[in-house]
């Protein structure tokens, strides 16, 4: 009965784990640098969208996940407004190997973020009296495996800072 218990035990220490701790804006902006004149013109946005993620391992098993999202909307030729969002999350991750780890923090975490950060950059922009951006969804499984391919094709490891 021990031995059945000790290695119940055991498989539990060593089963991956993930758990969400918090997710939160990290650092958030808005210009508009050509109001209150810009909204007297035909709208007629040209929309584009950077985003980007970074990681680093924070103390133990936990880790902090950043999702950046930059967006610059052109009316014209004219800046209509720039919006960059950074929404964070810290993350539990435990007994992954390091190819899982890699796709986790790469792909996994990021999509969890994405909803939260699109919400806070069209409340953010909405609030500039702007339209919202209303971003169509992001694969970011075919992104991280883009991100893998040119690595490995430029010689480069897969690092979490």
């Amino acid at each position: 009965m021990t031995d059945q218990q000790n290695t119940a035990a055991s498989e539990e220490e060593t089963a991956p784990q993930f758990s969400l701790q918090r997710i939160y804006v990290r650092d958030l902006s808005f210009e508009a640098p050509k109001s209150p004149a810009i909204f007297r013109q035909q709208w007629e946005p040209a929309v584009s969208l950077d985003l980007n993620t970074r990681q680093k391992q924070l103390e133990g098993d936990f880790f902090e996940v950043v999702l950046t999202l930059s967006v610059t909307v052109k009316n014209g030729e004219e800046v209509a407004f720039i919006a960059e969002v950074q929404q964070a999350g810290i993350f539990l991750i435990k007994n992954l190997d390091a190819g899982s780890m890699s796709h986790t923090l790469g792909a996994f975490c990021p999509n969890i973020l994405f909803p939260y950060a699109r919400e806070t950059l069209d409340s953010l922009v909405t609030r500039g009296s702007f339209p919202a951006l209303m971003l169509a969804p992001v694969n970011f499984d075919a992104l991280y495996a883009q991100e893998l391919q040119r690595m490995q094709e430029s010689g480069e490891a897969p690092t979490v800072q």
